[in-house]
C-alpha cells in the first residue's frame, strides 16, 4: 500500500455563500464517509485562509518570521486528505470523486515517507 496526499486548491477571496456551499459540503461528507468505509482514509484537514499563515525561515542560525503565506497566488491550499491505497490509479480514482464533490482541482502526490499513528 502507498500513502497519497490529496490537496484541495481553492480560489482566493471571500468564500461562496452558504446556499452555494451547502450542496457541495453534503457531497464532500458523502465522499469522506465512502473513503472511511473503504478503509483507505488516514487523515484529513481543512485550513484557515492563507492570511492566517506565518512563514518561518532560518539562515545561518538566524530565524525570521513573516506574516502571510509563503507564496501568494490566485489559489491556495484549502484542505487535504491522506489516503492509503495500492497504487496511483486507485489514488486518482478517489481524487476524481473528491474533485466531483468539491468542484475544485485536486493535486495527487505520493508521500515519500511518513506514517500515521493508528
Amino acid at each position: 500500500m502507498a500513502q497519497y496526499l490529496l490537496s484541495i486548491y481553492q480560489p482566493d477571496g471571500e468564500p461562496p455563500s452558504p446556499e452555494f456551499l451547502e450542496p457541495i459540503m453534503k457531497k464532500v461528507a458523502a465522499w469522506q464517509n465512502e473513503i472511511r468505509e473503504a478503509g483507505v482514509w488516514l487523515f484529513s484537514g481543512g485550513l484557515h485562509p492563507p492570511d492566517t499563515a506565518t512563514v518561518v525561515r532560518t539562515d545561518e542560525g538566524c530565524t525570521a518570521t513573516t506574516d502571510g503565506p509563503y507564496i501568494e497566488g490566485k489559489e491556495h491550499l484549502g484542505g487535504f486528505d491522506v489516503i492509503d491505497v495500492p497504487d496511483l490509479d486507485e489514488a486518482l480514482r478517489w481524487a476524481r470523486g473528491l474533485a466531483d464533490a468539491t468542484t475544485l482541482p485536486i493535486e495527487v502526490r505520493p508521500l515519500a515517507f511518513g506514517s500515521c499513528a493508528g
